[in-house]
Order: C-alpha cells, then sequence, then structure tokens
C-alpha cells in the first residue's frame, strides 16, 4: 500500500514538474519576445508609433448655402440623423419576456410615421410583407444573441422624430438614458424648392469614405471651390486616458452663393413654359429671363417631356448650342449697321432670290425694316453680302472682334461658345474650297442656318441691342457671403463696353419692334393691351440622323420688354411638331410672362394683382412646418389674414393642401411620394385627389394655383 501512495506521489511530482517547464519556456518565450520588442525593434516600433500620431485627418467643412437674390434658400446642407435600435442592448436583453402585444402597438407606430417602403409604386395590397409587424415578429423570434445591433427604424429624420420613437410603446419603458434607441449623425444637401431650377442650381456627389460633397451640376459644380470651403486637420494625439483626436486646423464653411434668381419670377417662368409645351404637345423647351441693366438671369427653366408622358425639368439647353435661324438676322442687321453697310432702316434692298433662297413674303425691294419685319432671308443675305462677299472669313473675324467667341463665365456649368465656320479659302485637310461654296455658306450664316448659337449667348446679344448698345455679361452670382458674414457683391461686368452704337442699337430695336407692330410681322399675335413686347422669331428644322427632320421645328423667340423702356430681356426655344410657329409657341410663353409681370406691378407700374382685395393686410398661408401666429409676432404685425388652419397629415393618406404656399405643399406632396402637376400661379386653391383619400406611390396629383 505505501509502495502505491509513493507511486501516485511521484506521477503527480512528474506531471507537476511538466507543467513548470511548460510555464518556465512561456515565460521565457514572452520575455525574449518583450526583449525583441522594446530593445532590438524598439527604434522602428517607436517611428512608427509617431508617423502615425503625426498622420493628417481631413476634416469636410460644412458646405455654403445657395440662395436666391432675395435670400431664400435654394440649396443648402442640413443635419439628419438615422435612427436605430440595437436589440442586443442591456435593456433588451434583461427583459424575461417580451409582450408581444405591445411589439404589435409599436410596429402600428412605426407604420404608421416611418413605413418601411414610403416611395414603393407598388399597388397597396402589395404593402402587407413589407410592414413592421412582419419585420419585428421576424426579429424577436431569433436567439437573443444573434439579433440585429443596428437595425434602422427610420432615414435622414430631426431630434423631434429620435424623441418621438422613444416614447413608442414598447420603448417608452427605456427612457432617455442609455436607451437602445440611438442616432447616427450625417449632413446632407437639401432643396427646398424641389425642382425648380433645379439644372442651373446643379446637385453634388457625396464621398462615403472622406465625407466630402462636390458638385457635379450647375451652380455647385461652377462654383465648387467657393461652396466647399476649407478643409480642417485633426491629428492622433497621445493622452493619461489614451489615444485621442485632436484638432489641429478648424474647417472653414464655405461661401454662401447669393443668386440672382428671383423665386416669383422663377415660377411664372416654369409655368408659361410648361403650358405651352403641353398644349403644344412639345419635346422640350428652355427660357431664359434676363434683366437688361445688370445681365442678372432673373429665371431659367429647361422642362422636357418624360418618359411616363408627364413634363419634368430637363437637360440645361440654355448654354448648349444651336442653329439660331431667323432670330440671326438682327444680328447680322446690327453689324451692317455698325459696318456702314446701310444707313437707314428706310434703305432699299433687293429681295428676289438669291443664293439658292427666295423670300417666302415674295420679292421686290423693301426697307431694311420690312426685311427683318418679314424676315426675309434673301434681304439680309444681300446686306451682308455688301461688305463680305469678296472675302467671306472677314466675317467671323468681324464677329470675332465683337466678344462673339469669348465665354460668358455667367456661373452656368457645361456654358459653350458659339460654333460659327470660318469661312476660309482651304478647308482643315489643305483642301481649296470654291469661292461659289463659301458665298453659300455666307448666306446661311446672314439668317441663321451653318451656325450653332447658345440661347444665353443670344439672348446676350438681344440684351445689348435693348441697352443701348452696352454689352453686359449675363450672371447668375450676385454676391459671396463668409463664414463671418461678410458680404461681398459681384458688380456688374462687360464683355464689351459698346457692341454697336446707341444709334444702331436704336435702328434695330424699330426692326424689331415692327416684328410684333408692324403690318407684316411674323409675331403680329404677341400684340398686347398690357405691355409693349419686341422681338425676333425663328424657325430652324432639327437635325436628326444626319439630316432634316421636316416633321419638328425648333421654334425660338428672342426679345424685350417694354419696348419703349425695356426693364427685362427674354429668350425661349422650343422643339415642336410641324404645323405650328414660333409666336404661337415660344413667342407666347414671352408674352405671358410680360403680362403676368405686368399685372403684378413688376413693371415699374401699378399692380392691379391683389392678394386679398379686402384690405392691405399681410395673408398668411396655410403651414404644416411654420406657426403663423408665432411668424407674425415675430415681424410685428398685429392683424393677419389667415388661410385655413393646418390639419393632421397621416401618412398614406392624401393630406390636404387648399391654402399652401405652392413651395410648401410640393415638398410635402413629393414626400408621400406623389408626381405633382399644377397649373396657375400663387397659392393652391384645389387638389385633384381628395384630402383623406389612400393614396397609391408614383400616382399624379393636379394642383391648380390662385390668389
Amino acid at each position: 500500500m505505501a509502495k502505491k501512495r509513493r507511486g501516485n506521489k511521484q506521477r503527480i511530482l512528474n506531471r507537476y514538474i511538466v507543467f513548470v517547464v511548460i510555464f518556465l519556456i512561456f515565460g521565457l518565450i514572452i520575455i525574449g519576445k518583450l526583449f525583441h520588442t522594446t530593445i532590438i525593434m524598439g527604434e522602428r516600433w517607436n517611428a512608427r508609433a509617431e508617423q502615425e500620431l503625426q498622420k493628417e485627418i481631413p476634416i469636410p467643412p460644412e458646405r455654403g448655402s445657395i440662395l436666391a437674390d432675395n435670400g431664400s434658400i435654394l440649396a443648402c446642407n442640413l443635419t439628419v440623423y438615422d435612427i436605430k435600435v440595437d436589440f442586443r442592448h442591456n435593456k433588451i436583453m434583461n427583459l424575461r419576456t417580451i409582450n408581444m402585444k405591445q411589439i404589435d402597438s409599436l410596429a402600428d407606430s412605426l407604420d404608421m410615421y416611418y413605413p418601411r417602403r414610403e416611395r414603393l409604386r407598388q399597388h397597396p395590397d402589395t404593402f402587407a410583407k413589407y410592414t413592421w409587424h412582419k419585420k419585428l415578429r421576424k426579429e424577436f423570434e431569433k436567439v437573443a444573441g444573434k439579433r440585429s445591433r443596428a437595425m434602422r427604424l427610420a432615414k435622414n429624420k430631426t431630434i423631434d422624430d429620435l424623441n418621438r420613437i422613444r416614447n413608442f410603446p414598447f420603448f417608452n419603458k427605456f427612457g432617455q438614458r442609455r436607451s437602445p434607441i440611438y442616432k447616427e449623425e450625417k449632413n446632407i444637401r437639401m432643396y427646398p424648392y424641389g425642382r425648380m431650377a433645379s439644372r442651373s442650381i446643379g446637385r453634388v456627389n457625396m464621398d462615403s469614405t472622406t465625407g466630402q460633397q462636390h458638385g457635379y451640376s450647375g451652380l455647385e459644380k461652377d462654383l465648387d471651390s467657393l461652396l466647399y470651403g476649407q478643409s480642417g486637420v485633426a491629428k492622433f494625439v497621445p493622452l493619461t486616458s489614451g489615444i485621442s483626436r485632436w484638432v489641429s486646423v478648424e474647417p472653414v464653411r464655405g461661401y454662401d452663393i447669393r443668386t440672382t434668381i428671383d423665386i416669383d419670377l422663377q415660377d411664372i417662368v416654369e409655368e408659361e413654359l410648361r403650358k405651352i409645351l403641353q398644349s403644344s404637345r412639345s419635346e422640350w423647351g428652355t427660357a431664359i429671363l434676363m434683366e437688361v441693366k445688370t445681365g442678372e438671369i432673373k429665371a431659367i427653366s429647361n422642362v422636357e417631356l418624360l418618359k411616363d408622358g408627364t413634363y419634368g425639368e430637363a437637360l440645361n439647353r440654355a448654354v448648349l448650342p444651336f442653329e439660331p435661324g431667323s432670330v440671326m438676322k438682327p444680328i447680322s442687321l446690327m453689324i451692317a449697321f455698325e459696318d456702314g453697310l446701310v444707313r437707314s432702316i428706310h434703305d432699299g434692298i433687293d429681295c428676289s432670290p438669291f443664293q439658292q433662297t427666295s423670300d417666302h413674303a415674295g420679292g421686290g425691294v423693301k426697307s431694311v425694316q420690312e426685311v427683318i419685319e418679314t424676315s426675309s432671308n434673301p434681304g439680309i443675305s444681300r446686306i451682308i453680302f455688301r461688305g463680305y462677299a469678296k472675302n467671306p472669313a472677314s466675317f467671323h473675324t468681324r464677329m470675332e472682334e465683337l466678344g462673339f467667341f469669348e465665354p460668358l463665365r455667367s456661373g452656368i456649368a457645361g456654358e459653350c461658345v458659339p460654333r460659327i465656320k470660318k469661312l476660309l479659302p482651304f478647308n482643315s485637310r489643305g483642301h481649296k474650297v470654291s469661292m461659289i461654296a463659301r458665298h453659300l455658306d455666307l448666306a446661311r450664316q446672314s439668317f441663321g442656318y451653318n451656325t450653332e448659337l447658345p440661347p444665353l449667348f443670344t439672348l446676350s446679344v438681344y440684351n445689348a441691342i435693348a441697352n443701348g448698345g452696352r454689352y453686359v455679361r449675363p450672371r447668375l452670382v450676385k454676391g459671396l457671403t463668409n463664414s463671418d458674414g461678410l458680404d461681398s457683391i459681384v458688380p456688374v461686368q462687360f464683355i464689351r463696353e459698346r457692341i454697336c452704337s446707341e444709334s444702331t442699337a436704336a435702328k434695330v430695336r424699330e426692326c424689331l419692334d415692327a416684328v410684333v407692330w408692324g403690318k407684316h410681322g411674323t409675331a403680329q399675335r404677341l400684340q398686347s393691351d398690357l405691355v409693349r413686347i419686341a422681338g425676333k422669331t425663328g424657325t430652324v428644322f432639327p437635325v436628326e440622323r444626319g439630316g432634316y427632320n421636316k416633321l419638328k421645328r425648333r421654334f425660338a423667340f428672342a426679345g424685350y420688354f417694354p419696348a419703349d423702356k425695356p426693364l427685362y430681356s427674354c429668350f425661349v426655344l422650343t422643339l415642336s411638331p410641324a404645323g405650328l410657329s414660333a409666336a404661337q409657341t415660344s413667342g407666347t410663353v414671352l408674352k405671358q410672362v410680360a403680362e403676368k409681370m405686368y399685372s403684378r406691378g413688376m413693371l415699374n407700374n401699378a399692380s392691379s394683382y391683389r392678394d386679398n382685395p379686402k384690405n392691405n393686410y399681410p395673408v398668411m398661408y396655410k403651414s404644416n412646418s411654420v406657426n403663423t401666429n408665432k411668424l407674425a409676432r415675430a415681424i410685428g404685425v398685429s392683424q393677419v389674414n389667415y388661410l385655413q388652419a393646418s390639419k393632421q397629415n397621416r401618412k398614406g393618406y392624401m393630406p390636404d393642401v387648399k391654402n399652401m404656399d405652392f413651395a410648401e405643399a410640393l415638398k410635402l406632396l413629393e414626400s408621400y411620394g406623389l408626381n405633382v402637376r399644377f397649373t396657375g400661379i400663387g397659392h393652391v386653391k384645389s387638389q385633384s385627389i381628395p384630402p383623406g383619400t389612400k393614396i397609391k406611390k408614383g400616382s399624379i396629383v393636379n394642383l391648380y394655383l390662385g390668389s
């Protein structure tokens, strides 16, 4: 027995010795590794640590805002939150049981305020599988340790939404401190006026890795260096509590860009352009409204027929080159007057067939004024040939001297310069070009073919004619405001101090006046009892698939108003079916814009337009987002005409937008996933889908606006 005990003791001792040896070996390895790391490799690791601590981490700045000329926000950055829940949070894991009735109540609340598929364009019956009921029940059927730690409940919301969700059933038992409901902050770019002038304002791209926002279209792109600001710098520094990030250079917020866009005028121009495109079944249209003296672009609209049959904001064709057609004739006439090729608007011009073209209004001798009034191709060609027939290339040189091929630098991205071929005796391959061919091209250039002019450029020349020959530069930027609130005003600039003399401008204006008011004018239908309009029509066959498509026309009208004392110039271009005219389409847009501006007292006239004929008290439109009582007190107004009070809107059901400001109604309805069409000007008078109707995402709602 004693021998057996000694044997067991020896085995235990042997095992103990083995464990001691193993631990000694591991200890020696650790000591060796520690010696190698701290002594042998110490300098290398210290250098690497120093290198990591010296790394500079860029801090993206806050992007500046884009404002209308009255300070209204067209684009701005907004801090929003993704609201999430951690289903493995201690407070949830410590619950003995999950009350599924509370979970169902939670699902009802989430479905009401934060539906999972808010913009899904499907029949309402298909939404059943996307309810929060199904999502939450599936989550709580999992083993507790496998539930989601970051289930997103709502995207791009505010602190108010976070507090609301924390007070939903089931979540309300966890309180505010160390709640399983948490937020992830981010900055997004907001456009309060939706699609209004969106091509001109532009859009941004967000780099998800760096957090940087840079513009890729419109003003956002063209002025990106100013809007972006200056990045800050942070470094890692060792503190007693650990390694922390230390901001060594604070980021500098970008400039706020104050544009020349007038929200009211933008609204008028967009509505009138859209209305004409719809009635004429046109493919697209572009319109620009500019202030004559300053060159400020007050409105710019690009509308296109979309695949779903509606009209929406489109490619910014205002800065793309097109054959101008007959709107080129007054420009050619301006050059002719400056060069002394004609002296008076009463000079006689032979309008018989010339250079393979004839006068659609009949040949014979016409005055210079009648050449423009009736839009005679042979007439304007013969005038230009007086000075440039011997050397056709000099016509291009003459336009170059006037600044025709210099960038406008208006502030609009994608801007193009005119494309006018220089009629040299040899082409780019060195082959000789006959004088007959050059003469034919010269004749066509004089009346707007074989040339390409961007609408904005054409408008700039007409604006100069209306401005007595002063060639002001079109601009979309009015001023800049830095992060300290210091303003800088962008002054009026000129492409040339003068594009022509005052007397030349006056003669051309008389001809343009005759186009609308003359006995044989091509735009007589634009005569108005309210405001006198002057301008020129232009019609061109579009080039498609290598040739002219004679089933369509590009109709242009360039002009200004009031004709006797021009305040605004305007250019409208549409692509419409054949059988119409420039006066019926583009010209009508300009006329309607001018008349509406007159009716609102925007042309230095007494206005007959009234928001409320009963009294002169301010009108407060219905609002879901603004406390109108508080606003009235803030501006010191004691008596206000309040329109209908707001009603609570339920997600999934048509809200009541009657008496709302149009911009706010548009924003609300688009948030419901609806496509909005509208007619009229002012606030919402009625809507095609009654309030309280269950809505289907992607449905079309028509708004009827009035005053």
